[in-house]
């Protein structure tokens, strides 16, 4: 098994940690901080309509219905830049995707601050979609084959982090133009968002280098070794090895191991394991957006309003507060996940967000007095740091633990296109639930679908703490499944 796993680039392999070269390591923070930029975008563009579809809809006289298929149709515009993306990275170069990317969304951001009715705001919401798509996928491709051995786990976890910090970026714009004429307030927290990618689109071409690998790939040996000298201390050696790793993948795509085999052994023959496998990925995808995070990052503002909140400058105030501790959680789980284990940080996060959405939607329920206020600001932001200790961050982490080296790429894909399928229905019907079953009925219906994610977790997930590939590919055999909390060895 060790064999059929090791046909990932020495880049990407689980072997021997090369040694830490400060020089390399530098090049490369500089390298995956600029590729960052891509998910700082990602946040802010994905976050800013939350204070900004108010005045859009003063604006533009944009209706609830239209705005609820206007942000939703985003998540669907973003499945299918992060398909493209895929295509995108392995043709044209990891590097001209992260351009391409940074120039979608100053063209997507450009359109949407211009526009002067629907249509103009759906086009521009379409490129900055496909834009998003390509940001989820970009940024990490780059990052993993830039990335030396040794600092490859930090430089990694960067994307998730600046994805966040770009949100509470989205917030902080919201807040400070809120007082300026309508017209112009919701133009300049959108338009705004076209300034960091002109500096990426920039960066890539001038700055960022070409990733080794994909430059082996498509026979620039030379190339790839002037690369590697600046990540790691022996480029000749870092060289023979992706050049054989390619050489043994290629070899063995000629055998028969062809994408086409991956799919099939993923979706119309799967083994046992492989199909307990992708179950526990789609379903912790599935329950990462069904909990109602997309409804909180979105449309915080308008929660805040209904439980008596008025004024503009107090409700976007607030949703800062969130995207505040949003960020300083999502820091911690890069610390704890090894130490306290996956399985009791996920079972601690959905705990702490049922319980959050409960105490929101009784005090949603509540006449609009000042602690019902109070208390919808602290439920919410306790939600946004429970969601961040576990199912925001972990769940990725447990995918690519999980997943059998042969099937990461397809098995990664489908997880991602479901999140942001479900991501999708939970930004189109948040308003024509909350006004079919009432804010608070809203809360509960996800406290309940939070709860299942417990059952969920606790049922079906083995921990993977400590393990090697092989135990954990054993963990989902018949005998290992049936024994969901296993002791891991210590780390």
């Amino acid at each position: 098994m060790r064999k059929e796993e090791n046909l990932e680039s020495p880049l990407l392999s689980d072997g021997e940690p090369a040694p830490a070269y400060s020089e390399g390591s530098t090049y490369a923070l500089v390298c995956a901080l600029l590729a960052s930029l891509t998910s700082i975008i990602f946040g802010y563009n994905r976050g800013v309509m939350s204070g900004a579809q108010k005045y859009v809809q003063e604006d533009l006289g944009v209706t609830d219905g239209q705005l609820e298929v206007l942000i939703g149709a985003t998540s669907v515009y973003s499945l299918v830049g992060s398909l493209a993306a895929g295509w995108t990275c392995d043709r044209a170069g990891r590097r001209r995707a992260v351009a391409l990317s940074a120039a979608m969304f100053l063209a997507g951001s450009a359109v949407t601050a211009a526009a002067n009715g629907y249509a103009a705001l759906m086009a521009g919401q379409l490129v900055s979609g496909v834009a998003c798509g390509f940001g989820l996928v970009v940024a990490p491709v780059y990052i993993a084959e830039i990335a030396p051995a040794s600092s490859r786990g930090f430089l990694s976890s960067i994307p998730e982090i600046a994805s966040n910090s770009g949100i509470l970026l989205s917030y902080i714009a919201d807040f400070a133009l809120a007082g300026l004429p309508t017209t112009l307030s919701w133009r300049l927290m959108i338009g705004i968002g076209a300034v960091p990618p002109l500096f990426l689109a920039v960066a890539a071409a001038l700055a960022m280098p070409e990733t080794p690998r994909w430059l082996v790939l498509h026979g620039h040996p030379d190339e790839a070794r002037r690369v590697l000298a600046r990540l790691a201390g022996d480029a000749d050696r870092r060289l023979q090895e992706i050049v054989a790793s390619v050489r043994e993948a290629s070899s063995k795509s000629c055998a028969g191991e062809s994408p086409p085999g991956v799919w099939r052994e993923i979706l119309v023959r799967p083994t046992p394991a492989v199909r307990r496998v992708m179950l526990a990925i789609l379903g912790l995808q599935v329950f990462q957006q069904a909990c109602g995070v997309a409804a909180m990052i979105l449309y915080a503002p308008r929660v805040f309003s209904h439980v008596g909140i008025t004024s503009d400058r107090a409700v976007l105030g607030a949703t800062v507060l969130l995207g505040a501790v949003k960020t300083v959680a999502i820091v911690l789980p890069l610390f704890l996940a090894d130490r306290l284990g996956r399985r009791p940080m996920l079972l601690s996060s959905a705990g702490g967000m049922a319980a959050s959405l409960l105490v929101l939607g009784v005090s949603v329920r509540a006449a609009a007095t000042w602690w019902a206020a109070a208390a919808s600001v602290a439920a919410t932001a306790a939600f946004m740091a429970s969601f961040s200790l576990g199912f925001g961050p972990v769940i990725w982490m447990y995918a690519s633990e999980i997943l059998p080296l042969r099937l990461r790429a397809q098995g990664t894909g489908i997880g991602t296109a479901l999140n942001r399928v479900m991501s999708a229905v939970v930004g189109m019907t948040f308003i024509s639930m909350y006004e079919a079953v009432g804010m608070a009925g809203t809360f509960y219906i996800f406290a309940a679908l939070t709860a299942a994610a417990w059952v969920f977790v606790y049922a079906c997930l083995p921990e993977t703490k400590g393990r090697s590939l092989e135990e954990i590919e054993a963990l989902f055999d018949t005998a290992g499944f049936n024994k969901p909390s296993p002791r891991a060895t210590p780390s």
